[in-house]
């Protein structure tokens, strides 16, 4: 059986998956999508589905997005095949300069939630992850419809997380395959992150990541066909291990 477990990233929910879910489902993948419940969905921490035939040859595919990666249980990571990181990273806060601007930005963040600032700091989270397209291309989602006060909690906490990453997430195994997507024009993850995340991942692997780096492309990836891309990429059995810009 080939499974995909999908997780989204900070301020988002499960529901930016419901396209991808159908077309990966239409062509016979078992999806599950991981949830953290920011807004009026419950939370959902997502593991593998037994399978009938264990001898059977099995893939069990991740797809995340953003912070997605950091928010699965190494126990999950540790049983992919296939890993799709989307607009994501292992350390998020850079070293030296760049990186101490950054975490007072993110401290500035934290600060706002909960607060009379957190529907401001909301909104200029998400133009900025849309940019360069506009804001009102992105799903509806907690951030534009409202947190609960759990959600709140569990937002705040999941920030911290993001602040305090310093590394691949825990888990993921070297000889799994995996598809790095880049978003030329990332407003939240910092260029050094996301060489980092390259080199790292490279460091890891028994076989070296594949690489699209999207031009023109903001952090939410709004990119008409990406997921049947990314579908036909899990579909391939041989290792391609080479730097491509935009995929055909």
């Amino acid at each position: 059986m080939n499974q995909i477990i999908a997780m989204h990233g900070w301020s988002s929910d499960a529901a930016v998956w419901a396209p991808w879910e159908r077309a990966f489902q239409a062509h016979g993948w078992h999806w599950i999508s991981g949830e953290r419940g920011y807004g009026s969905r419950s939370p959902y921490a997502p593991v593998w589905s037994e399978q009938s035939d264990p001898a059977a040859p099995q893939r069990r595919a991740v797809i995340a997005h953003s912070l997605g990666p950091h928010l699965l249980e190494a126990t999950v990571l540790a049983q992919a095949t296939d890993v799709v990181f989307l607009a994501s990273f292992g350390r998020f806060v850079p070293e030296g300069r760049q990186g101490r601007a950054l975490r007072a930005g993110l401290e500035g963040m934290r600060s706002a939630i909960g607060g009379p600032g957190e529907a401001t700091m909301l909104h200029t989270f998400l133009q900025r992850a849309a940019a360069p397209t506009d804001v009102s291309a992105l799903p509806p989602g907690p951030g534009t419809q409202g947190l609960t006060t759990e959600g709140r909690e569990r937002l705040r906490a999941d920030l911290e997380r993001l602040i305090a990453t310093t590394g691949l997430p825990p888990g993921l195994p070297a000889s799994a395959r995996v598809l790095i997507v880049e978003a030329g024009s990332d407003a939240i993850v910092a260029p050094e992150a996301s060489r980092c995340l390259h080199q790292e991942l490279g460091n890891l692997l028994e076989h070296a990541p594949e690489h699209w780096c999207l031009p023109n492309v903001g952090h939410a990836l709004l990119v008409p066909h990406l997921l049947t891309q990314v579908r036909e990429w899990l579909g391939q059995d041989q290792w391609l291990g080479h730097d491509i810009g935009q995929p055909s």
